[in-house]
């Protein structure tokens, strides 16, 4: 049942992530603006300072719950696995796989409602294998991901969001400080309208691939097409980047992916089974 005109879909809960942060000041200060702007989650990969010393703590000040419960993982991968939808920020890509946009259109997209029914999120807070949906599970969240403060996000990890958010400033000065980008995104958030439901209705098959079965299915994929040649050891990388841009400008959608999941492991079944 799609959702009545004066009733707003549930908001979706945004998680921060920065990518090896060094600045402990910065880690603290982002700590206190999502306290300022309500995000519950900070989630903080493989930081390159102490983030619970004394310097962060000083600048969180009523973000103390924040920085204290801010998990930390290995990597980028890791800590958007069960994210929908994400949109990292950089200045530019060194070659074009996705668009650079506004922030005004990236961010309404990150918070456009959709016909999530749920993610099946183990105890140990793991998708279960499959990335199985089901409406008793909890809605899965979007992620704002922020770069390193001396050399952003890599190409790499820029093609793992569904869209790159620029802030534009100065050419003569056009770096900013890593909190002060988050400042601008999170206000921009903030000044989005909420919808009132999911674009085209609630058809569940349309919803966003998580991140991590998606990823797990891109793995699937290579291991496949070393194994009959198409891929070459010294070429994947690229190739696989070159398909996961494609990927992603294309939104793929949960049904979607469990499609080319189903193509991965009959075809694999296929090569193994020998001529008959």
């Amino acid at each position: 049942m799609s959702a009545s005109p004066e009733a707003a879909s549930p908001a979706p809960e945004i998680v921060v992530v920065l990518v090896e942060p060094a600045g402990p000041l910065n880690v603290g200060s982002v700590a206190r603006l999502c306290a300022n702007f309500a995000i519950a989650q900070l989630r903080l990969v493989a930081p390159r300072c102490n983030p619970l010393g004394e310097e962060a703590r000083r600048m969180a000040v009523h973000g103390q719950a924040q920085l204290e419960q801010a998990a930390t993982y290995p990597s980028l991968a890791a800590a958007i696995a069960d994210c929908r939808r994400v949109v990292a920020t950089s200045g530019r890509l060194e070659r074009e796989e996705l668009p650079l946009e506004g922030p005004g259109s990236a961010l309404s997209w990150l918070i456009e409602p959709e016909a999530d029914p749920g993610v099946d999120i183990n105890p140990g807070g793991a998708i279960n294998p499959g990335g199985a949906i089901n409406p008793g599970g909890a809605m899965a969240p979007v992620a704002l991901v922020f770069g390193r403060e001396d050399r952003g996000l890599s190409n790499d990890e820029l093609l793992q969001a569904g869209k790159i958010l620029r802030l534009e400033s100065s050419a003569d000065y056009a770096s900013l400080n890593l909190s002060h980008a988050v400042a601008i995104c999170l206000h921009e958030l903030r000044r989005i309208p909420a919808a009132k439901e999911p674009p085209g209705g609630s058809d569940g098959a349309a919803v966003t691939s998580l991140r991590g079965v998606l990823e797990s299915t891109l793995a699937d994929g290579q291991d496949l097409l070393l194994e009959v040649g198409f891929l070459h050891p010294h070429t994947a990388h690229a190739r696989m980047a070159k398909l996961r841009g494609l990927l992603q400008r294309a939104q793929i959608r949960e049904g979607e992916v469990a499609l080319i999941r189903g193509m991965v492991r009959q075809l694999r079944w296929a090569t193994t089974r020998g001529t008959p």
